[in-house]
């Protein structure tokens, strides 16, 4: 659900840049008072494992469309509410500068609409009181599905209103919600299972990381998560170095929406104002654009490679590894930026 530059008028995206600033600021204060050594590596395991999840596509059937999981929710109920959405929008930034994956001006309305909807409405209101205690592994696993499909749909909602606001006439209301809606259900579905199936596996490894989180309260001292750290680290190199080969070659589902109503899955750029600058500027930092190596210039693109399924290439599994090694660095670079703040 990364919305591409051509969705949005400057005023919208400039706005939402502002509105996802203020609650990266006000999660760095909120984490400041409760952060410890053994949440930022937590942190930045998570973020690589999402980055290597985000990568994989899974077709939804019937549909000619695919998904991929957001990780808002996992995260959030992982790390709690300020860690995860700060690990999400290091995630969408890294996606947006090194690989082109989401515009810059549409930076803004990703890290909102992907991060703020699960990580500040749907697991403070949705997630924790279903899950109650966390005695029950069936009320955590409801609990997980049922925030999931909610905070997506809330997302999908807000990519259909950003383009109203920003006067996009060739996507109109109705019909775009109409479509963005129920695809992004069979989406969340599909995410709610995953993340049931992986806070299970979390909660009968290491209880004590969901307890913790669920009050808000550092792990205890003589809490151990190493095996835990290196089973995220395997999957997510495992995931973003040879899983993503198998990802589907659907569109996703904004783009399948955009193509249900106009014919085309991408909107036309604009030639003039800030868009472009933040694209070319985007073109020349993005060193693995779509996860990929960069074609050279005496190379023309085989139109029909991106429909070869599995795409076993070289340049997806450099993506996946590298890409979750420089959100691993990222997110432990703000961790303990905000840990060395907590001790001054």
């Amino acid at each position: 659900m990364h919305m591409a530059d051509a969705l949005l008028s400057p005023a919208v995206g400039a706005t939402m840049w502002a509105g996802s600033v203020a609650a990266i600021g006000y999660s760095s204060k909120k984490l400041k008072e409760n952060i410890d050594n053994k949440t930022i590596p937590l942190m930045g395991v998570m973020g690589a494992f999402v980055f290597a999840g985000q990568m994989i596509n899974f077709t939804i059937p019937v549909t000619g469309s695919s998904g991929h999981i957001g990780g808002g929710m996992l995260l959030a109920i992982m790390l709690g509410p300020y860690a995860a959405f700060l690990a999400l929008a290091s995630i969408l930034t890294v996606q947006a500068l090194f690989f082109a994956d989401g515009g810059l001006l549409a930076l803004g309305c990703n890290i909102w609409n992907m991060g703020v909807y699960p990580c500040f409405l749907a697991y403070p209101l949705i997630y924790k009181p279903i899950a109650g205690d966390g005695s029950s592994a069936r009320r955590i696993s409801l609990a997980a599905m049922v925030s999931v499909v909610i905070a997506l749909q809330l997302g999908a909602f807000s990519v259909v209103l950003e383009t109203l606001l920003s006067g996009k006439t060739e996507l109109p209301f109705g019909t775009f919600v109409l479509l963005m809606q129920p695809i992004h259900l069979a989406i969340g579905l599909v995410e709610g299972m995953i993340t049931a199936g992986i806070i299970s596996y979390v909660r009968k490894a290491r209880p004590e990381i969901l307890e913790a989180t669920s009050i808000s309260r550092p792990l205890e001292t003589g809490v151990s998560i190493k095996n835990i750290l290196a089973a995220f680290i395997i999957l997510a190199i495992i995931t973003g170095g040879a899983l993503s080969w198998f990802a589907s070659t659907h569109p996703d589902g904004l783009e399948w929406s955009i193509e249900k109503v106009t014919g085309k899955a991408e909107l036309e750029e604009a030639t003039q104002g800030i868009a472009p600058a933040l694209r070319d500027i985007q073109e020349k930092i993005a060193f693995l654009p779509d996860y990929g190596f960069k074609p050279a210039d005496n190379e023309q693109s085989n139109e029909n490679e991106s429909s070869d399924w599995p795409g076993i290439e070289t340049g997806t599994t450099v993506s996946g590894i590298i890409g979750g090694g420089i959100v691993l660095i990222f997110i432990l670079f703000i961790g303990f930026g905000i840990r060395l703040f907590k001790k001054q």
